[in-house]
């Protein structure tokens, strides 16, 4: 991104100058906590760039620059940004390879120990043998622990190794011209990871609060879960305190991770009161999904994130200066993991919640947002922070109400 782009103000925000500090006199560098690192020459400042192992750096700033800018903007760092990124990329694919061969191990072992129990071992012998054979197969494939394994494999092994080889295939043909075609996206990322989201922070405060309730001795799900018998017969509330209620640990992080990220982009560019609204609309609207179509209790908030995600891709198409291309890409990526996801653990995701809380959220965008060529975020209405309260509200009351059917005695 060129200066001659940084002036105009016909640009959306993370795209404009005054979207990062002024810069300070000589050179340096700004970290994820936004604190200063002041160097004593360019020399210096490549050398902190070179030598960063857990991208810390976030900005860097130059006596050629009046504000502070992402170290991708300034040629004159290329090479060391060039070295930084093929360390970053040979350190994550060998990490990735590493998981990969001791998580597939780890599956291969337990496809074999299972198919080993279903045949009956040892007592195969002669004619018994090709009896067994498709019998112990279906149990195989149809086993909870191999769906639950293949899973965390797919998650934590697999897409981690696949993003990392593609990474590594992009430094093949990498150079100053391809570092700048990256800006955009570095730029968008960087900003609006230092925007302050305080609903997106609260709504993270009311799932650790109902998650400190689920630590007690008690059965949580059984008592504020989307327990689709108890649903029936006339709770209803159940809709509204399950997107609160989480399955593990591992659940609750997965779904945590997705709320900042999800949560913080909807809040700072469609503003605040949507991101109540659309949560409440979404998970109700995959509560009712999966009292339909999933008779297993449900829990989890992956409903309304959804929605949120369902609605950030319709909105940012509707305000397609908003955010750049390449940051949509990803929502849309986002989705299709989701849905492998969903096809891998079929047997214990509730794929009907993550689709009709989707669909809510496009429909949410699709109704309330019309399609704007404008750079500049919408404003909220009165209205709109009058039912934004509202539904935060209802939420909060959902999140207590959940915590004092837990902990009742």
């Amino acid at each position: 991104m060129n200066d001659a782009a940084l002036e105009t103000t016909d640009a959306p925000i993370w795209a404009r100058r005054e979207a990062f500090p002024p810069a300070p006199p000589g050179w340096g560098w700004v970290d994820s906590k936004n604190q200063q690192h002041p160097c004593d020459s360019l020399e210096t400042l490549a050398a902190a760039i070179r030598e960063d192992t857990q991208s810390k750096v976030c900005l860097v700033w130059t006596p050629s620059r009046p504000q502070m800018v992402v170290p991708e903007e300034s040629g004159e760092l290329i090479e060391a940004i060039r070295a930084a990124r093929t360390r970053w990329s040979h350190d994550d694919l060998d990490d990735a390879q590493h998981k990969m061969r001791w998580l597939g191990l780890m599956v291969t072992a337990m496809v074999l120990y299972t198919f080993y129990r279903a045949t009956g071992l040892p007592a195969l012998a002669g004619e018994t043998f090709p009896e067994k054979i498709l019998p112990a197969l279906r149990a195989t494939i149809g086993s909870l622990q191999i769906g639950i394994a293949l899973l965390v494999f797919t998650i934590f092994a697999f897409i981690p190794w696949y993003q990392a080889r593609k990474r590594a295939a992009e430094l093949n043909n990498w150079s100053e011209t391809t570092m700048a075609a990256s800006v955009p996206l570095i730029r968008f990322e960087i900003w609006l990871e230092r925007q302050n989201a305080p609903v997106t922070r609260f709504f993270l405060g009311l799932m650790i609060l109902v998650g400190i309730a689920q630590l007690l001795p008690s059965d949580g799900i059984s008592a504020a879960g989307l327990v689709k018998s108890a649903y029936r017969s006339g709770e209803s509330w159940r809709l509204l305190t399950a997107p609160f209620l989480h399955g593990n640990i591992v659940h609750f992080l997965m779904n945590a991770a997705a709320l900042l990220y999800l949560g913080k982009r909807l809040e700072v560019f469609a503003r605040w009161p949507h991101l109540p609204l659309v949560f409440l609309f979404s998970a109700w609207i995959g509560g009712e999904a999966s009292a339909r179509w999933v008779h297993a209790p449900s829990v989890g908030a992956s409903g309304g994130l959804m929605g949120w995600l369902g609605f950030l891709l319709v909105f940012e198409t509707l305000h397609a200066r908003l955010v750049p291309r390449s940051a949509r890409r990803r929502l849309a990526a986002g989705v299709l993991l989701t849905a492998l996801i969903g096809l891998l653990g079929y047997r214990f995701i509730d794929n009907a919640a993550h689709a009709g809380g989707l669909i809510a959220g496009m429909a949410y965008a699709l109704i309330v947002f019309p399609k704007s060529a404008s750079a500049y975020r919408p404003k909220s209405t009165t209205g709109d922070r009058i039912l934004g309260s509202i539904a935060l509200a209802i939420c909060t009351a959902a999140a207590l109400f959940a915590v004092w059917k837990i902990t009742a005695p």
